[in-house]
Parts: C-alpha cells; structure tokens; sequence
C-alpha cells in the first residue's frame, strides 16, 4: 500500500459547503477542489473525499445504500467543553448529547449532508 493517508468517502449534497464546514470548523485542509463535482480535505492522517452527486463515487453507490449518517468519521480533541462552545456559537447542528464513559466523552455533529463526526474527548485528557 502507498500513500500517508486514510481515506473516507463521503457523499455530500454541496461540496462547497462540505469544504467550508471542514476547513472552517474542524481543522481540514483543503487539497483538492473539483467542486461541485469533488474535493479532499485533510487532518492528519485522514483525508476526507467529498463527493458531490455528480461524482463517478455517488454515481457508483447503489440505489439501496443506506443514507448518510450510519458511520462516522472519529475526531479526538483535546477540551470538548471548549469545541462544544466554539462549534454552538457557529450555529452548527449537533446530533447527540454528550455521552460520558470509561473511555471518555463524545458528542455527534453532522455535516452540512447529514453525515456524521463524532468528536471525542479520551477519559486521559478530560482528566489532566
């Protein structure tokens, strides 16, 4: 295998609105921008491809695939208090309360297409 990253597809409605939400809110970089066919954001090792419907990657999904929002892409932050406020007065959408465990904290946001992000607070950091 090549490459420095992990991928993961995402469809989306808007792709420019995906690149705004991701680079504006949650620390991607922009690598690709074919909108409003596709582009790539990056964080790390993770790199997102937003694929509009006029993608081969939508165009490729059958018609019984189930709809957005059933997986996640897994981001770890260091203050979820913090990024709860931050991404709250942005307007955004959350999907869940915050769910505390042994492992930590998490909360669901979705993205401008319903797909979702789970941002997550290990329990090591929430008690440093």
């Amino acid at each position: 295998m090549t490459g420095q990253h992990a991928s993961v597809r995402y469809l989306v409605d808007d792709v420019q609105a995906a690149i705004d939400f991701y680079t504006g809110h949650l620390g991607f970089t922009l690598n690709t921008n074919a909108a409003p066919a596709f582009a790539d954001v990056v964080r790390g090792p993770l790199r997102l491809l937003l694929s509009g419907p006029t993608s081969s990657g939508a165009r490729a999904t059958p018609g019984d695939a189930t709809t957005p929002g059933h997986n996640r892409v897994h981001l770890v932050v260091d203050d979820l208090d913090t990024e709860l406020i931050r991404l709250r007065e942005a307007g955004l959408p959350f999907r869940s309360e915050v769910v505390s465990g042994p492992g930590g904290r998490q909360v669901l946001l979705a993205d401008p297409a319903g797909n979702l992000v789970e941002l997550f607070q290990p329990a090591s950091a929430a008690n440093t």
